[in-house]
């Protein structure tokens, strides 16, 4: 604490301090001009400003602002370097605008393709999410301006988010929904940590100690603010013993009174006030007094907007190369409402005003290309009549190549409801096959914040996946289509076939009151792959105008102890005619059985670019967390000993390369062996193993002392049963034998558990 805070707390009043801990209205802090602080506002985000205009009527009246891509589409870059710049132009927009903080990244895991926020967050997979989370805050923070990072924790569904209790084990929590945060904070130490509106196993967010104190400040080491979601708040007194430090909005004055009660009557100490009041201190003292200029060019964020959008569109199909579209002079047909009004960002607290909103069908004539332009379907994207259909069928089938623009509208997502189901409006589907029939050059376009299902997939020769792209999209989707760019992105989640076969299919979103993980760690592709399950598209998806080549996969040590770490190399090449980039990813598999475990785990990804013929060595490091799982009985992340297999890849389900390692662990012991401990436990830790092989040899000696026949001539069953019975026997069932008594065997346990530790 510095000695500027220490100083205004020992001026503060009580109510000054409690009206510190909360918001002056919708945006802005409390000041106390009386001692020179002064309020500060923060803005929406976090894929553009939606900041209150000064004399707005309302919190939602919003000042216009440049409009990029949501982070469903961003995250499909797979690109730290293009997160860090979004980030670095948002911070230069904060500052020219007066705000002290921009309300992102969002990083919640996406569970469920139905969430509807889905659209705002990053990956199914923590360390993407964690990783590009943590770009983008060191590219806003660069220049002094803030950012919050949300929603901590597991906000992971709409439905009743303010009050549902997501019921989640220790494991999970630890391996899937926390470690994109511990990343972001390790890394890049956010100025503040938006709580959830949810609970998490039983405890609201805002009052959650073990989330808000012990882990993220004791274990952690968080030094900055953390603000409640607005209106998350319940028991305020409780939230600020919990580590809550600023609730946002405005309370009216009534949790202020809470806060100042509860000190008088010594249910909250001064020290617990003081110490959230110094949070709310320093943030705000550290952009006022440090604050920077900043230049709004809308003009030309609205270009960078596009380009953002360019890196991050995903080629997921095309068939006999259709795209790039071959040239201006054939007949290209563009249809489709979205082609002239595409939705370029989510709805609720991520919609932007934005400036200047480029469709396809601007950017076209922009370009000079004179593509055919008909409707096919009516204005709200759901409804339509025969003329549009007839219009349409009968363009198509003297078109050279059509495309059809399509996706979801805002009414079917939107923060606030979860989606009921993955389809797209039916009028859409029905076009798309009706077209399709007519014309075999068919290329779909999406819009979209989540995955849809594509029952028309077989039968269209091309699809580009462009999320919620920014109001720059249509530059993007021309440059794509017709080649001046080369398609880049990857998909950061699993497109699935059905609803049906989405991990948590019967348990989202709960009943109401609570909703159980009962998938686990089986989230995304950790789900499909470890259950060898077919998908509609594979998360880390993504083709190219050209193609690449893996090769020379390298690793520093076959064999090294998890405290040393590996390092990876793989050399990539430009087998095409065209440049372009590659996004390569590294996955771990377990083979070592000491725990149930998903097939594959992404460690690593880079992203580069390639001119024809050219090649490049990608290197990656690999560390001990890298092979290791949450250890729920010795509280630790543990990596087994035993044998690993590096696998490099173009996606989760594209495979190129293959390593296997053996790793020696720092840590002997898997778990406490107790009289209920089996020998079999034993036997799937290599350093357990060595320890308990003598009892194992002579357990099962004489079975080995006999033939099969001899076997069977004595018991009823195989000598397979036998081996399972001696290894799924606990250690108490050996009392009695060889006169050991009880205590015998608890003192051979904690033998047993002193040589490993």
């Amino acid at each position: 604490m510095n000695e500027r805070i220490k100083d205004l707390l020992s001026k503060l009043t009580l109510e000054e301090k409690a009206g510190l801990c909360s918001g002056k209205d919708f945006w802005r802090t409390k000041p106390v001009e009386r001692l020179g602080v002064m309020s500060v506002m923060v803005s929406d985000g976090p894929s553009g400003l939606r900041t209150q205009n000064e004399n707005g009527v309302d919190e939602n009246d919003s000042r216009v602002a440049v409009s990029f891509p949501s982070g469903c589409a961003t995250a499909s870059s797979f690109d730290r370097g293009l997160l860090r710049a979004l980030g670095e132009i948002l911070s230069e927009e904060a500052n020219s605008f007066n705000v002290s903080t921009v309300l992102g990244p969002a990083i919640n895991i996406k569970r469920s393709p139905l969430c509807g926020r889905n659209f705002e967050y990053l990956s199914e997979d923590p360390y993407v999410a964690g990783e590009l989370g943590a770009s983008y805050i060191d590219g806003v923070q660069s220049k002094n301006v803030g950012t919050s990072v949300k929603h901590f924790a597991a906000n992971n569904q709409e439905t009743n988010r303010f009050s549902v209790s997501e019921e989640i084990d220790e494991r999970t929590l630890r391996e899937i929904y926390l470690p994109a945060f511990e990343t972001c904070v390790k890394k890049s130490a956010p100025t503040t940590i938006m709580c959830s509106y949810n609970a998490v196993n039983g405890e609201l967010s805002s009052q959650n100690k073990w989330l808000l104190k012990d882990l993220l400040r004791d274990e952690w080491g968080y030094e900055g603010m953390v603000v409640s979601d607005w209106g998350a708040v319940y028991e305020r007194v409780k939230g600020i013993k919990a580590g809550l430090n600023l609730e946002m909005p405005y309370s009216g004055g009534l949790t202020d009174n809470d806060i100042v009660q509860a000190v008088k009557d010594g249910t909250l100490s001064v020290q617990e006030l003081d110490q959230s009041v110094a949070r709310v201190l320093e943030m705000v003292l550290n952009y006022t007094q440090n604050r920077q200029p900043g230049t709004f060019d809308m003009e030309r964020d609205h270009e960078e907007s596009g380009r953002i959008a360019e890196e991050s569109c995903v080629l997921l199909k095309n068939d006999g190369n259709i795209l790039p579209l071959k040239s201006a002079a054939e007949k290209i047909l563009f249809v489709g409402c979205f082609a002239e009004n595409p939705r370029y960002g989510g709805g609720g607290s991520s919609k932007i005003r934005c400036y200047k909103m480029t469709s396809a069908l601007d950017a076209a004539k922009n370009a000079g290309l004179g593509v055919k332009y008909v409707r096919g379907y009516n204005a709200d994207f759901v409804t339509t009549t025969d003329s549009l259909t007839a219009e349409a069928v009968e363009v198509a089938k003297n078109a050279d190549a059509v495309v059809i623009f399509a996706g979801l509208p805002e009414s079917f997502e939107s923060e606030g409801a979860d989606r009921t189901s993955l389809d797209m409006p039916a009028v859409q589907n029905s076009l798309i096959e009706t077209l399709a029939s007519v014309n075999k050059n068919i290329a779909v376009v999406l819009h979209n914040g989540a995955p849809v299902a594509m029952p028309w997939e077989p039968k269209v020769s091309a699809i580009l996946e462009c999320y919620l792209g920014g109001e720059n999209i249509g530059t993007a989707q021309i440059n794509l289509l017709f080649g001046k760019s080369n398609p880049c992105g990857k998909l950061a989640e699993t497109f699935p076939l059905r609803l049906e076969d989405t991990p948590c299919y019967l348990s989202f979103p709960g009943n109401g009151r609570t909703c159980v993980y009962s998938e686990g760690i089986f989230v995304g592709y950790r789900w499909y792959d470890s259950r060898k399950m077919p998908v509609l598209f594979p998360f880390g998806h993504g083709l190219s105008y050209t193609t690449f080549e893996y090769s020379d996969l390298k690793v520093s040590k076959t064999a090294f102890t998890d405290s040393e770490g590996v390092e990876v190399s793989v050399k990539i090449k430009n087998t095409g005619r065209v440049s372009g980039k590659e996004i390569v990813q590294l996955y771990v598999s377990d083979k070592t059985g000491v725990e149930i475990r998903p097939e594959k785990e992404l460690k690593g990804f880079e992203k580069l670019h390639l001119e024809s013929g050219e090649s490049k060595t990608v290197r990656f490091a690999l560390d001990s967390r890298s092979f290791a799982y949450w250890n729920t009985d010795t509280k630790q992340w543990y990596a087994p000993s035993g044998k690993y297999e590096i696998l490099v890849g173009a996606s989760s389900r594209d495979i190129r390369l293959r390593a296997q390692i053996d790793l020696t662990s720092s840590s002997k012991k898997a778990f406490t062996i107790t009289p209920q401990t089996t020998i079999g436990d034993m036997l799937r830790n290599r350093e357990m193993a060595a320890l308990i092989q003598p009892e194992y040899q002579k357990a099962r000696k004489f079975m080995d002392d006999m033939t099969d026949e001899e076997f069977e001539a004595k018991f009823p069953f195989p000598k397979v049963a036998m081996e399972g019975m001696i290894l799924s026997n606990p250690f108490r069932s050996n009392r009695g034998k060889d006169g050991k008594s009880l205590e015998d065997i608890i003192k051979m346990v904690d033998d047993y558990n002193k040589a490993l530790s």
